[in-house]
This record gives structure tokens, C-alpha cells and sequence, in this order.
């Protein structure tokens, strides 16, 4: 037993304590708490190590170290321990993201060793709805991708992502690791989207994090040259509509402050500001 404070790396016998600090906070947590329900907190099947730290022999904190860096319940101690750890062992995540008030002290502790950024988000609201909007009907249109599917939506992916991260997912490894996640997403039902007539992705977006208690839409998208002619809100009521059948009783996801066009379509779709994400990209 642990009786003082201090960090480590978890081990898979760890699993239920970490489960329990992640279950304290399931909104927020909704990304890794979907990955450690899957891999538990095996580092080669996690994607990562997962660090935790302990108050009076009680682990209270947690930091997944892979190709992001997420702190998770972290006060300000357990944010030192962390940068300690991610400092010592030297950078190697894409992204520092998490909520926005530990994900600052974060980065203002690694930057002197770690910096610069290529850029930082430092507020993005976490948005969160429980019910269907009553005044917008869902694009009956928008539907789940299948499986023989993938090179109708891999294009739209790759022009979502690097419009929204500024960098294309094909580079370094020619788009091997980005591909397989689309991939797992398309498999497990959880890629939606609205095609033309001439079967190109005209809406997209993706329930990314998934939990019994909360579940994360991400990719959200639309093809520009449709753009302006009211697509978004429609397709996101779709997409909210299986979430909340299929998945999860809580839907969340959280958007860029300067996209405002954005943040519009989610508030009329019923999505209400809870909290603040924050993004360090490399």
C-alpha cells in the first residue's frame, strides 16, 4: 500500500482503481475511459502508458501517455508529478489535450523543455446533450458507413482533419495509424454520414469515445462546396439521434471558441456548455 503521495505507471492489476477515477468524471473522461475499457492498462494494447498518482495510498489522479498526453482529475500536485514524468522521459505524444485548467498548468510546466507548440487551443467548450432537439428533424439521409465503404469516406476524413489540425494524417507513416482508426470506427457502426447522388461525402461525423455512461462526437464535417445551405444541424441531430439510442445516455463533444458557425449548430441541436477542453498540438 502506497501511504504517501507519489506517482507511478500503472499496472493491469490497477484496472478497477483506475476505472474508478475515470467513472468520477464521465463526460470529461469519455476518450480514455473508452480506450482502458478495451485494452485495460496494458501499455502495448492501451496505445500507452497510464500514469497514476496517490493521495494517502489512494490513487485520486491519472495521466494517459501515448499519442496524447490527457491528464485526468489532476489538481495541481498531480500535475507537477506528471510533468515531472513526461519531462524526464522526454516528449513523445502529437498532442497535450485535456480539461483546460490542468491541461495549462500542463503545458506551462513542460513549454521550457517541450516548446514551442505548432499551435494552442486554449479554450475549446465541452458541449454536452441528454435529448433530442424538438425543433430540428434529423437528416433522414445520414447513415452509418459500412464496411465496404472505406474508400468513400477516407477522403472526407483526411480533408477534416487536416483542415481542422492543420497537418495531414498521411505523413510519417503514410496514413497507416489514421486509416486503421477510421477503420475500428466504420466496424463498430460508429461513422455516420449524408452522400450526393454521385456517392461523395457530402456530411460526416463520427461517435469517437464510447462508454455505457458518455459517449464523444468528433469529425465533425461538411463537404465546403455544400456549405451554407443547412446541412450541419440536420446531420448532427441524425447523428445524435443514434447515439443516444445505440450508445450511450450522455452525448458530448467539444469545438474550437473561434469557430462560432459551429458552436451555433451544436447549441441549436441542444448542446449545452459544461466545461473547457484544452489543446496543445506539436
Amino acid at each position: 500500500m502506497l501511504t504517501q503521495t507519489t506517482s507511478r505507471v500503472l499496472e493491469p492489476s490497477d484496472l478497477d482503481a483506475a476505472l474508478a477515477v475515470l467513472d468520477s468524471e464521465p463526460v470529461a473522461n469519455a476518450f480514455v475511459a473508452s480506450r482502458v475499457q478495451i485494452a485495460g492498462l496494458d501499455p502495448w494494447r492501451l496505445g500507452g502508458e497510464m500514469w497514476g498518482w496517490y493521495e494517502g495510498g489512494m490513487l485520486t489522479s491519472l495521466c494517459y501517455a501515448g499519442a496524447n498526453l490527457v491528464p485526468i482529475c489532476a489538481g495541481p500536485r498531480a500535475v507537477r508529478a506528471f510533468a515531472d514524468r513526461a519531462r524526464r522521459a522526454g516528449r513523445r505524444c502529437s498532442s497535450i489535450v485535456g480539461p483546460a485548467e490542468a491541461t495549462a498548468q500542463l503545458w506551462r510546466l513542460l513549454e521550457p523543455s517541450w516548446g514551442p507548440a505548432r499551435e494552442v487551443r486554449a479554450h475549446q467548450p465541452l458541449m454536452v446533450t441528454d435529448h433530442m432537439p424538438a425543433d430540428i428533424t434529423p437528416d433522414p439521409y445520414v447513415r452509418r458507413i459500412r464496411k465496404d465503404e472505406m474508400e468513400t469516406i477516407m477522403p472526407a476524413c483526411v480533408a477534416m482533419f487536416t483542415e481542422e489540425v492543420g497537418v495531414s494524417p498521411l505523413a510519417g507513416d503514410g496514413g497507416l495509424l489514421y486509416q486503421a482508426r477510421v477503420a475500428e470506427l466504420v466496424g463498430s457502426g460508429r461513422s455516420f454520414a449524408r452522400l450526393d447522388q454521385d456517392g461523395k461525402v457530402v456530411f460526416k461525423a463520427e461517435i469517437g469515445a464510447a462508454t455505457d455512461r458518455a459517449c464523444q462526437i468528433q469529425g465533425v464535417w461538411v463537404a465546403p462546396e455544400y456549405r451554407g445551405q443547412g446541412l450541419a444541424a440536420p446531420g448532427m441531430a441524425a447523428v445524435l439521434r443514434y447515439a443516444l439510442a445505440d450508445v450511450a445516455p450522455v452525448v458530448s463533444l467539444y469545438v474550437n471558441d473561434f469557430n462560432t458557425a459551429a458552436r451555433r449548430t451544436y447549441q441549436r441541436v441542444g448542446f449545452q456548455e459544461v466545461g473547457a477542453f484544452m489543446s496543445v498540438l506539436f
